[in-house]
């Protein structure tokens, strides 16, 4: 768009555009901040340079001329000498500027110009007409085209007629659209000036002939009703571009003949543009009335008639539209009413005058009553609709005027020429309904208006969500723009003079001038709002047509007022009763709920108790209020629009029910008797008694006592009303339908258990017969009876209704036994036994089975097979018993027999019975003995058995207790007594020991006494035995057979025999007692044993022969043999003893005495004893003295110079001494003895001698130092060895060793004393080495038999860690100044390492920074201290290793603090930095407040000086945001003055009768002394004014707030000094509840932080769970720490042992990283999983392995030098990077991307096996030079295979195998130099194995299970954290503190109407930032809540308890 405004350049500059004309430039002065915002225009002349030009700038803006300033243009080129003419031109915009690179302060304009295209024309409506607030927008494009008519016809003097034709009839042509109007027309220069876009009314001058030229505005008439508002040049030509694709516009002046018609359509401009033809260029056609020559097109057919119509009309303009939208014609035609409707809405006050259409009033002639708008609609085969809007009753505003019941009308004035004329209606709430009219764009009422929830009254119940003004400009609706409200016409914040909702019962309209800007489509205004609301808009009233100044707010709420008592016929709410919830509504409705006893309602008072009737519910209620509900917080009387009743339903004793309805369903006409009545009638309808009678007889009589069985008849029953009249149903059909009655019988039994339900009958009238029970007959158990019969209810069974019970019956009856009809046996009283007599218990029974007594005389009958029965007697009554029963016969056995006894008793009804009885035998009654002969003969020695029976009477065998059986033999000394038991089977063998008669030769004859002894009545049996002597062996002989002799061999005899020797020919013979040899059988065979052998010949035995006895090899070994024989009767042994004899020489023996060690240089300590032996090894005496120089002593390495042999003549041995050894290896040594033909040897061990040395074992060279660095461990254990002075290890356990090294060289661990093991070592460990940068020496030393033996010295060079942590570096701005609650400045921290580099890679984490106040305790971190973490890295920040702390929070209260970061090296230790000190500074002065707050005055204007003054001693200070003292610098003055809440009361006036005092303000504060009223000042009796301290500090630029202090002011002393009591009370009151409203706000702020920290220790946990299940670690949400503490144990476990497991290593040394530079030796730098691989290529890079890499050859030099030279070094930064071989390149038998050949040996590259633990980037640098492409395979055959085929298409690099071949580039291999030797002789230089993967592995899930234990850990101590503050906040301590704070607060309030004082606000901000909903809290509060730590102390002290609980 072209820039606008005065001066600016017009659209046609013509030549003003550049050249040497004048030009006009735009200034903007940006040098400072404070220079002004806007641009200054300034002309240069036609031929002015860039000296006159600066001269003029200076000029202008006021700049001395030698000031330093630049000009530059926009794109920031310097305005020079040079470039002035070139870049000044006419138009441009330039900045001055102090420099060019100078930062802009504020932002500019620059003007530019542009042309528009022809799419700004045709797609404006589409732009502008965008369908907003859910309408469409069509009807708002149709009003612009009535714009322009109404504009047109404003100076008609008769009818204004406007005319809008939709022409939908397809027989005439397309769709289109027609307005026509009967205005004045337009000339063919105003139709030309009415196509130029965005021509108004007010640029419409010049060249442009205008009906608007030299426009004059409208004089002011009623509501703006101008037609002033055809307006922009916009509107028509958007409308028409929206509404179709063409306008056609025709017109007709009124002094003219001719008709101008105007062609623009889309397609014309298209054609145009394609054509490149001029767009905005076309041709008015003039032509007479009525020509319609030139429609021609069918599709305009309809024009015609309108050109035709011409010919009557003076002037008009018709706008023709065509090519309509099809969803324009949709909405035409089916929404008809809605959009008249809202046209009727737009100029509603156009079409029926300022008042509106006032149905209530007539219709008054007027200037308004000639604007006829007419809209037609055509349509084919339909009659045409025609509607003229004036006959629209039902627009928004026509329904606003006819429902307002009175209007507040009043007048805007803005600055300028603004007014705005305003009405706002009432509409009251009448009886039961809201009569604010619903707008269809605003549907309010969403339920139907019977709906029980219509007592819910919404925030704006009757206006619901609508604004209350809408806006009219010029009369017109814009209507997209509406007001809210105004301050004086919202809701106040405390109830006001009228009710809350009165508020929402308004509407209003604004009527604005054109002073007001409104869009170009008309549909909103700009800035109507911000002009209204503007501080200096002044309000006034329109009364009587006149403006009144007043009070706006307060004549509104009066009138509010007026109107709500005088129209609202709301309900009035009395006798509160309280505040409740209704549990039974849904959760969002169930309170608070107001309930209430009566209210009053149309004139009509209802009350709790009273009788009503409901209407339009269903079915009608009857009965008694029971309260009122009104939803919200009320207290006392109240009005409302509605509400709910609680009935109780009448009768309540048919109607136990409470009903709830709304209490605009109350009947408001029925009386109070006719519902009495109807009450009355329901009562008498209940029923109240029961009728029985029994029609078959077998009645029951009450108490009767009945048998068993005996029928019930049956029943007959009627249910009768108090009438007497038959019912079958509850009353109550008007109730929606009775209830059936039913009658229940029930049969109770009555027992000490309880009552039981026995029989339960439910019996319905059948309608012809009434209720009927039939005949019982099966009551029959004993006990009391109840038969009840009771009414219930047919749908619940309840036996009563509306607390009464229903009518019911009881008649108590018993029921006895009968007589006996069967019996049953007793319990009876076993064993039984043959003739023993028993009793049999006989229990009788009636038919039922009840318990009945014998009362006449039976005679019983026994019947059993096979016994013998009978009994004394059988006794009558209650206990029956048959006596003395008899039963005699066989059972078989002891165990007694099973016999069924049948029992008949006569008479009965069941006469027998079974008794099954078990009889057992009799008592014993005699013995039976077998065998049966008298005469028994035994052999001696045996024992004889006797069979033993016991009978009964029955000759039973009978058993019983101690049934023992005695036999007593007689006839011989020293005979057995034979005894056996039959108490168990009465019969038995009676045995027992052998009877043994001694030296028995002959027959012999024995008796037998055989008895029971406990039976004296059972007769003894007696037997005679005759004893025969035994056959059996007595006695044994052994016998040797020397040839013919048998020499007998005696029992124990000894027999000498030879070593080694068999005895052969032993016989045996056995004899009987009788002296008879005993001929040897098999039988007897088989019980014969000898102990010298196992097995014996079965047949030698048979004929007496003895198996042969080996004799001894040892002379020492004696030989016990015994021979015996045991049978069943005897058992026989005869024994002798073999002792061996020597033998003949055999062997020479050599036997060592003492230790088989000998020490080098030392003689064996023992002597070697030499004997002469048999071939058995016993020694034989062959030595004489003569015998020592035949001995031969031969051994390698034997020293034979002190050998020494003598004769031991005791022994008969040889003894050799002195054998000693020559030095040499130690090891085993034979020596050789030889004497005569015999010989011998003795083996012997060397050992090394004693120790002599100390040596280091695996240790490097001694020669040079070892490189560690500092605080590291040495690369190898320190080992140290004994040795003998032949350098052969000595293993001497036990022996101490120590390390002697100077005291700054400390060594961990620190145990520096060992003992050595068995082998003589003394393993000291890994070293950790802590010393000075430089070289230590230190020594082993030992100490042997108290004497020293001193080591080798070790040499250690010690270099500098650069990864130990020394020192934390802090860089900030030291000159800073930290402000009160600021910003601190931005630290940079680093960590230094002892070398003074950077560590980098250090988790941010591990960095915080701590700040605290410093108190007296010293400089130590209090436990509260606050801690901050470090911020994110930015982009630009510099390298690694570098921790920013930005924006943290500077503390809000002023003071000393200290800052201290820290670095976590590990869980115990932090390293600290020094502290920083900083000063926190006030922040910038906000307000005046006293040092104290003094007490609230309470003063009186009396003569007496204490009554009247207001502040004595009074500090005032000037304080920042947070509190803190500042300002000291300040003077000024501090104005004191009186003021009051309304500006027309009376303000008392000081002492001098003076209103303002001053005081003077220094050093930061005021003194005010005294401050005493004067004497009878003025001001109104009990009210509050307020002394306003303002200060006035002319240094200050900021207005600060002033302290205002309010008093009371009373006239009588004796009110202001109870006054002055309350105002003291109230003051404690009020400073008490800040104080508890302090702790409960930080208390919930505390417990919103807790969540927050709860539920990120969640997320934390959630997150560490999933990271754990992707590494297969699955723990349940429920495993608690313990589960977890197991789980990472066994996984360090696990990793231990893999780490524990021997893995390949490099030996070799490595170089001592002294910096960052160096990365150490080739052999250190990979690892190679593959054995075999690893030895090859170690092999093969064998010569450079030793050497160091460093990244810079300075650092290459360093070690060249430190060295001498002997190091190797390979600098990375000498290396030609562009011929190192790439990475990702393929294998050589891969050609572009294909297999050329298949190789074989699975070749891969070399350093493709590499590992890299430490710097990638640079191993792979350095091995991609060593290695180059080198390919490894398997073998040699494979290697020669691949390089025969890669030769064929490239050159083939370097193979190796892993076999250990090499195959050079240029193909040689073979030899020694090409094959690797094995592992070990590599000596260690060989690249180490990495560490399994399986323990990186774990290494990570340790980790992450470390992370989960603390993440678990801390979840669990905020949650314990949490609960244990909600705890503390659900203590009695707490909810009495809150109980407190409530009657604080009833109390204050209380007071403060006393004092009629207002009310002091809720204390609900003493947090300095309010919470937020969100989860997270704002960092900031955060921090403020664990500062509030800081002052917890003064509210525990206030309190006297803490804050919350400690954990």
């Amino acid at each position: 768009m072209a820039a606008a405004g005065g001066g600016g350049p017009s659209v046609e500059t013509g030549e003003g555009g550049g050249g040497d004309g004048p030009r006009t430039v735009y200034l903007f002065d940006r040098r400072e901040k404070e220079s002004e915002l806007g641009d200054r225009a300034l002309q240069v002349e036609e031929r002015s340079d860039f000296a006159a030009f600066r001269a003029s700038v200076c000029q202008t803006l006021g700049i001395s001329p030698g000031e330093k300033f630049v000009i530059t243009t926009t794109s920031r080129k310097e305005i020079t000498c040079d470039n002035f003419d070139e870049t000044v031109k006419d138009g441009v915009t330039l900045y001055l500027l102090q420099s060019v690179n100078q930062l802009l302060l504020t932002a500019t304009k620059e003007r530019i110009d542009f042309l528009p295209h022809y799419d700004t024309l045709v797609k404006s409506g589409m732009y502008e007409y965008y369908a907003s607030e859910g309408q469409n927008p069509l009807p708002f494009a149709l009003a612009e085209l009535i714009d322009n008519s109404l504009s047109a016809t404003s100076r008609n003097n008769g009818v204004r007629r406007i005319q809008i034709k939709l022409h939908f009839d397809e027989t005439q042509g397309k769709p289109a659209v027609a307005v026509i109007d009967n205005g004045r027309g337009m000339t063919s220069k105003q139709l030309n000036n009415w196509a130029v876009y965005r021509l108004s009314k007010f640029t419409r001058q010049g060249d442009f002939e205008s009906d608007h030229s030299g426009y004059v505005r409208p004089l002011p008439v009623p509501r703006s009703l101008n037609s002033d508002i055809s307006y922009f040049g916009v509107g028509g030509k958007q409308a028409v571009f929206f509404v179709g694709q063409s306008a056609r516009m025709i017109s007709k002046p009124a002094d003219s003949q001719d008709v101008h018609e105007l062609l623009l359509s889309k397609e014309d401009f298209e054609k145009r543009e394609k054509n490149k033809e001029a767009i905005y260029s076309g041709f008015i056609r003039n032509r007479k009335p009525s020509d319609s020559s030139h429609i021609t097109n069918d599709d305009e057919r309809f024009l015609q008639h309108l050109i035709a119509e011409e010919k009557e009309k003076d002037s008009f303009t018709a706008v023709v539209i065509t090519g309509v939208q099809p969803e324009h014609i949709q909405y035409l035609k089916n929404y008809f009413h809605l959009w008249t409707r809202q046209l009727t809405h737009i100029y509603h006050y156009y079409i029926h005058g300022p008042k509106g259409n006032e149905q209530r009033t007539s219709k008054e002639a007027g200037p308004f009553n000639n604007i006829d708008i007419e809209i037609s609609m055509f349509e084919k085969g339909k009659t045409p609709k025609i509607i003229n809007l004036r006959e629209i009753q039902d627009d928004m505003q026509t329904l606003y005027i006819n429902t307002a019941a009175d209007s507040f009308e009043f007048k805007a004035h803005v600055e300028g020429d603004g007014v705005v004329e305003g009405i706002i209606r009432y509409h009251p709430f009448l009886y039961d309904r809201e009569t604010y009219p619903d707008d269809p764009c605003f549907p309010s009422k969403l339920k139907d208006e019977d709906d029980d929830d219509d007592c819910f009254i919404l925030e704006k119940a009757a206006r619901g969500k609508r604004p209350i003004f809408e806006c009219f400009w010029n009369g017109r609706l814009i209507p997209y723009t509406s007001v809210e409200d105004f301050d004086w016409c919202t809701p106040p914040k405390k109830r006001g003079l009228a009710p809350f909702e009165c508020y929402n019962r308004i509407s209003g309209a604004l009527f604005t001038n054109d002073k007001f800007q409104v869009s170009t489509n008309k549909l909103t205004f700009m800035d109507l709002e911000l002009k209204l609301k503007d501080k200096n808009t002044l309000f006034t009233r329109i009364l009587n047509g006149q403006e009144q100044r007043m009070k706006i707010d307060r004549e509104f709420a009066l009138w509010l007022k007026d109107c709500h008592e005088k129209y609202d016929k709301q309900i009035k709410f009395t006798l509160f009763k309280g505040v409740i919830t209704r549990p039974d509504l849904p959760s969002k409705k169930q309170g608070p709920w107001a309930t209430y006893s009566a209210i009053e309602w149309d004139g009509k008072i209802y009350k709790a108790g009273q009788l009503v009737k409901t209407i339009k519910t269903l079915p009608l209620f009857y009965g008694s209020i029971v309260k009122f509900f009104l939803y919200g917080d009320h207290d006392g009387e109240v009005y409302a629009t509605g509400g709910e009743v609680q009935i109780a339903m009448e009768p309540q004793a048919l109607y136990d029910e409470i009903k709830t309805v709304p209490i605009a369903k109350l009947d408001r006409t029925v009386a109070e008797k006719a519902v009495k009545k109807y009450v009355e009638d329901e009562m008498a309808r209940l029923p109240d008694r029961l009728s029985v009678t029994w029609p078959e007889g077998d009645e029951l009589l009450p108490n009767e006592i009945r048998p068993a069985g005996t029928p019930i008849g049956a029943l007959r029953i009627e249910i009768l009303n108090k009438k007497g009249e038959t019912m079958q149903k509850l009353p109550g059909t008007s109730h929606g339908g009775s209830k059936k009655l039913l009658v229940e019988l029930k049969v109770i039994l009555h027992s000490s258990s309880g009552n039981k339900e026995i029989i339960s009958h439910i019996s319905q009238h059948g309608g012809k017969w009434p209720y009927w029970f039939k005949k019982m007959e099966n009551i029959h158990k004993l006990g009391n009876y109840t038969l009840k019969l009771q009414v219930v209810l047919n749908e619940s069974n309840a036996d009563t209704y509306a607390g009464r019970p229903l009518p019911s019956k009881a008649i108590k009856f018993s029921v006895k036994e009968g007589k006996p009809e069967k019996f049953s046996f007793g319990l009876l009283d076993p064993p039984f036994r043959v003739g023993v007599p028993f009793n049999i218990p006989v229990e009788f029974q009636d038919e039922f089975g009840h318990t009945s007594q014998l009362s006449t005389d039976i005679q019983p009958i026994f019947e059993a097979s096979g016994l013998t029965l009978h009994y004394d007697e059988i006794t009558k009554g209650p206990n029956c018993v048959i006596r003395g029963v008899t039963a005699k016969g066989p059972v078989n056995s002891c165990q007694g027999k099973n016999f069924n006894l049948k029992v008949i008793l006569p008479g009965l009804k069941e006469d027998s019975q079974i008794l099954k009885i078990r009889l057992l035998p009799g008592p014993p009654r005699r013995l039976k003995v077998k065998p049966d002969s008298e005469i028994l003969v035994i052999e001696n020695g045996t024992a004889f058995p006797f069979q033993v029976e016991v009978l009964d009477e029955s000759d039973n065998i009978t058993a019983q207790p101690k049934l023992i059986v005695h036999c007593k033999f007689s006839g011989a000394p020293n005979l057995p007594i034979y005894v056996v038991d039959c108490s168990s089977s009465g019969t038995s063998i009676l045995s027992g020991p052998a009877i043994q008669v001694q030296n028995i030769k002959k027959d012999q004859t024995l008796k037998a006494k055989i008895e029971i002894p406990s039976c004296k009545d059972v007769a003894p049996v007696e037997k005679t035995i005759k004893l025969l002597p035994s056959s059996h062996v007595a006695r044994l002989q052994i016998f040797s057979v020397e040839g013919q002799k048998a020499i007998q061999i005696k029992h124990q005899d000894e027999v000498n025999w030879i070593a080694g020797d068999v005895m052969h020919n032993l016989i045996f013979q056995m004899y009987d007692e009788g002296e008879r040899e005993i001929h040897i059988t098999s039988a007897l065979t088989e019980k014969i044993k000898v102990n010298w052998t196992p097995e014996i010949n079965k047949e030698h035995l048979l004929q007496g022969l003895l198996p042969d006895v080996q004799v001894p090899t040892s002379v020492k070994d004696m030989r016990y043999c015994q021979v015996s024989f045991q049978d069943d009767h005897v058992s026989l042994e005869s024994a002798f003893t073999v002792r061996p004899l020597p033998d003949e020489p055999k062997h020479l023996k050599c036997e060592l005495k003492g230790g088989k060690t000998v020490q080098m240089g030392q003689e064996l300590q023992g002597e070697i004893v030499i004997t002469v032996t048999d071939q058995y090894g016993n020694q034989i005496q062959a030595f004489s003295p003569s015998s020592l120089s035949a001995l031969g002593i031969a051994g390698i390495g034997l020293d034979s110079s002190h050998l020494k042999t003598t004769f031991q003549e005791n022994t008969q041995s040889i003894n050799v001494k002195g054998i000693r050894f020559i030095p040499g290896p130690p090891g085993n040594k034979d020596l050789c003895f030889t004497w005569r033909e015999f010989s011998d040897f003795i083996r012997v061990q060397l050992v090394s001698g004693p120790p002599a040395k100390l040596l280091l074992v695996d240790w490097p060279e001694l020669k040079e130092s070892i490189p560690v660095i500092n605080g590291r461990e040495l690369q190898n254990p320190l080992i140290v060895q004994l040795c003998d002075q032949w350098d052969n290890p000595a293993p001497v356990p036990q022996v101490k060793i120590s390390l002697v090294k100077a005291n700054n060289l400390k060594l961990t661990p620190s145990n520096q004393q060992h003992k050595t093991d068995e082998r003589g070592r003394a393993n000291f460990g890994v070293f950790s080495v802590l010393a000075p940068r430089g070289e230590h020496n230190m020594q082993v030393k030992a100490i042997y038999n108290k004497n020293t033996i001193e080591g080798p010295i070790i040499k250690l060079m010690i270099l500098p860690d650069p990864e130990k942590p020394i020192r934390l570096n802090v860089k900030y701005d030291k000159d800073a100044s930290f402000l009160a609650g600021g910003i601190f400045t931005d630290f940079m921290i680093t960590v230094i390492s002892e070398d003074d580099s950077i560590i980098k890679n250090i988790n941010p984490a591990r960095i915080s920074m701590k700040m605290w106040k410093l108190a007296n305790s010293g400089n130590r971190p209090p436990a509260n201290a606050e801690i901050f973490s470090c911020n994110k890295i930015k982009d630009n920040d510099k390298e690694d290793g570098c921790f920013y702390f930005r924006d943290k929070a500077v503390p809000n209260k002023v003071g000393t603090y200290c800052i201290q970061f820290g670095f976590t090296m590990d869980k115990t230790n932090i390293l600290n930095s020094e502290q920083i000190i900083v000063d926190v500074l006030p922040n910038q002065p906000v307000k005046l407040v006293p040092e104290i707050q003094p007490a609230t005055p309470a003063v009186s204007n009396v003569r007496s000086v204490a009554s009247r003054t207001l502040v004595k001693d009074l500090y005032l200070h000037i304080t920042d945001d947070y509190n803190n003292h500042t300002g000291v610098d300040l003077v000024g003055t501090v104005m004191a003055t009186i003021k009051g809440s309304n500006e027309e009361d009376d303000i008392p006036l000081f002492n001098g009768k003076i209103r303002t005092l001053e005081f003077p303000f220094v050093k930061g504060s005021a003194e005010i002394t005294s401050l005493v009223l004067a004497e009878n000042s003025p001001g109104r009796d009990s009210t509050e004014y307020f002394i306003v301290f303002e200060p006035r500090l002319p240094a200050l630029s900021r207005t600060l707030e002033s302290y205002i202090l309010p008093f009371m002011f009373y006239n009588d002393v004796k009110k202001q000094q109870q006054m002055a009591a309350l105002t003291k009370e109230k003051d404690q009151l009020s400073k008490s509840i800040t104080v508890y409203r302090t702790l409960f706000d930080t208390s919930k702020q505390l417990l919103d932080e807790m969540k927050c920290q709860v539920e990120e220790a969640k997320l934390k946990e959630a997150q560490l769970r999933n990271e754990l299940k992707k590494h297969n670690i699955d723990i349940s949400t429920t495993q608690q720490v313990p589960h977890i503490e197991a789980l990472l144990k066994r996984k360090l476990s696990e990793q231990e042992e893999l780490k524990k497991k021997p893995r390949r290593s490099c030996t070799l040394p490595n170089y001592t990283k002294g910096s960052g530079d160096v990365l150490g030796k080739i052999a250190h730098l990979a690892q190679i999983e593959d054995d075999r691989a690893a030895m090859v290529i170690s092999w093969h890079l064998a010569s450079d392995m030793d050497c160091v890499v460093t990244l810079t050859t300075d650092a290459a030099r360093r070690i060249y030098d430190e060295t001498q030279g002997r190091q190797q070094v390979l600098p990375l930064d000498s290396i030609y990077k562009k011929t190192l071989p790439d990475w990702k390149r393929p294998l050589p038998h891969y050609r572009n991307g294909k297999l050329y050949f298949k190789p074989i040996g699975d070749p891969v590259f070399a350093r493709d096996l590499l590992t890299f633990p430490d710097n990638v980037e640079h191993c792979e640098t350095v091995f991609g030079m060593l290695l180059g492409d080198t390919i490894i395979l398997d073998n040699l055959d494979a290697a020669n295979h691949y390089r025969k085929e890669v030769v064929k298409i490239t050159h083939c690099p370097t193979l190796l195998t892993r076999d250990g071949d090499r195959i050079r580039s240029n193909g040689k291999f073979g030899g020694l130099q090409n094959k690797a030797p094995p592992m070990d002789k590599l000596r260690g230089m060989v690249f180490g194995a990495p560490v399994p993967k399986q323990c990186l592995i774990l290494g990570e899930q340790i980790d992450l299970l470390q992370q989960y234990r603390t993440a678990v850990c801390r979840l669990g101590s905020v949650n314990e954290d949490l609960n244990g503050q909600l705890k503390y906040l659900h203590t009695p301590d707490m909810k009495r503190k809150k109980q407190e704070l409530d009657e604080h607060e009833k109390n204050l309030k209380l007071i403060e109407q006393k004092l009629g004082m207002t009310p002091t606000r809720k204390c609900n901000d003493s947090l300095p930032h309010p919470m937020t909903d969100c989860p997270v809290p704002p960092k900031r509060i955060r921090r403020e809540a664990a500062r509030q730590n800081r002052v917890n102390f003064f509210y525990e002290e206030l309190l006297g308890v803490p804050l919350w609980p400690s954990s």
